[in-house]
């Protein structure tokens, strides 16, 4: 399995998508200094506390990557299957599952492993930053590291299996547009902020989300076994 995520990797060239979020945190850490400073030239603090900005920026990484999880669905799988170029793996004495299930962990892991390292630099960003401009009036402690910690960790697991969601959608026509689409009208379900009020703050609906992410895997996993992908 480890080889053909390698393979997955060699053949897609994922340095362009490692740019592409590293610009997307510099977005970000941007857009979380903006909103500081536009409150305080009013007197008044967005951030009063150090958990209040590391919410904001565990918001906006997730919502990120799970549009970044459509893109990648797009190139390593939709995007084959539209153009049948997936035949001429299928024609390998590889099963069509192993690879399906390569071509998924590849996205899983890559979507986990970019928010677990985009949450790390931008709070050392914003606390470096905090060092010469007060962006937030706190003291960061180990305390609250540790929180949100276990925090990001648990929200990055469940991103990476809500990002599989938009691929039921993709799979039905083979649509590249349909699927980012999708993954979008996700994110504004779940993170638009309705007066504090983030759907995605609900245990239970992102559990849910996460559970049917598992369950569009599973149903593209099963797809391909019976399915004749040339019609």
């Amino acid at each position: 399995m480890l080889k053909l995520m390698q393979l997955e990797l060699k053949k897609f060239h994922l340095a362009g998508y490692i740019r592409s979020a590293l610009i997307a945190n510099v977005c970000i850490l941007g857009l979380t200094c903006l909103i500081a400073h536009d409150t305080q030239s009013e007197g008044i603090h967005e951030f009063a506390q150090y958990t209040q900005i590391l919410d904001l920026i565990d918001n906006l990484v997730r919502a990120t990557f799970i549009v970044f999880a459509s893109v990648l669905l797009c190139r390593f799988i939709v995007g084959e299957f539209k153009t049948k170029s997936i035949t001429i793996l299928f024609m390998y004495p590889i099963h069509r599952k192993k690879l399906m299930i390569a071509k998924l962990l590849v996205v899983l892991l890559f979507t986990f492993l970019s928010i677990i390292v985009s949450e790390i630099v931008l709070t050392a960003a914003i606390h470096l930053l905090n060092q010469f401009v007060v962006i937030v009036p706190d003291q960061l402690t180990l305390a609250v590291l540790g929180q949100q910690s276990a925090r990001t960790l648990m929200n990055a697991v469940a991103a990476s299996f809500m990002g599989l969601v938009p691929l039921y959608m993709g799979m039905r026509k083979y649509s590249v547009p349909t699927t980012i689409v999708t993954s979008i009208l996700i994110v504004a379900l779940l993170f638009s902020n309705n007066n504090g009020f983030i759907l995605s703050s609900i245990a239970p609906v992102q559990i849910g989300f996460s559970v049917l992410g598992m369950l569009v895997a599973y149903a593209a996993i099963r797809r391909i076994e019976y399915k004749d992908i040339t019609s």
